[in-house]
């Protein structure tokens, strides 16, 4: 019972970190807005281009470390740089929170090719994945390679909603995206990073002191 306990609050956490991660402003989410304004299908469209660079990372990262005995000083050190960077993104946002984000890509591609594209070509997306996703990824392989492909699938479901959603709001109205909405969710994001950041370095520096 503790055990599934576990599982379930695990979930819960990627479930809210993953969410801040995709309502972060960010390259995918502009190309979303600007490819919105002409096919009511881009988001999913632009969600599987993106699941099509993203999953193999999240597979191959689990091999290598199912294939390695990890030090705990190295799950710790992962802890912590993983909890600073998240800290570090959501102070990041809360100071660019007025700042809008430009689609670097040409949006003459096709919708999954564009999300294939500005996900590969992002270095923030690979960061994100050695540090952050890697401690996610070290909490799943507790629960085996099933709890493994469930977080997995719940990350990139959260993803393939979202901007499907938004590019649907979108192509119905030009006006989805106001101000008032886009503050109200990088707050929201901004709470998450940060609180969660913190839990994350503090978890993995009270595991090295104990």
């Amino acid at each position: 019972m503790e055990f599934i306990t576990d599982f379930y609050l695990f979930l819960a956490s990627v479930l809210l970190i993953s969410l801040s991660g995709v309502l972060m402003p960010g390259p995918l989410f502009a190309v979303t807005i600007k490819k919105a304004s002409k096919s009511k299908v881009a988001g999913a469209l632009i969600a599987v281009g993106h699941g099509i660079v993203e999953f193999p990372l999240m597979f191959l990262i689990f091999l290598v470390l199912s294939q390695f005995e990890i030090p705990s000083v190295v799950q710790v050190s992962v802890g912590i740089v993983g909890g600073f960077l998240m800290v570090f993104m959501g102070l990041q946002a809360y100071r660019k929170r007025h700042m809008q984000e430009e689609a670097n890509v040409n949006l003459k591609k096709d919708s999954m090719l564009a999300g294939m594209w500005t996900t590969a070509a992002n270095a923030g997306f690979i960061l994100w994945w050695l540090t952050i996703g890697t401690t996610l990824i070290l909490n799943a392989k507790i629960f085996g390679l099933l709890g493994f492909s469930i977080f997995a699938g719940v990350h990139w479901l959260v993803d393939f909603l979202w901007y499907t959603v938004v590019a649907l709001l979108i192509f119905k109205s030009q006006r989805f995206w106001k101000q008032r909405t886009r503050m109200g969710i990088t707050l929201f994001c901004v709470a998450v990073f940060i609180g969660f950041g913190t839990y994350f370095m503090g978890s993995s520096l009270w595991s090295l002191l104990a």
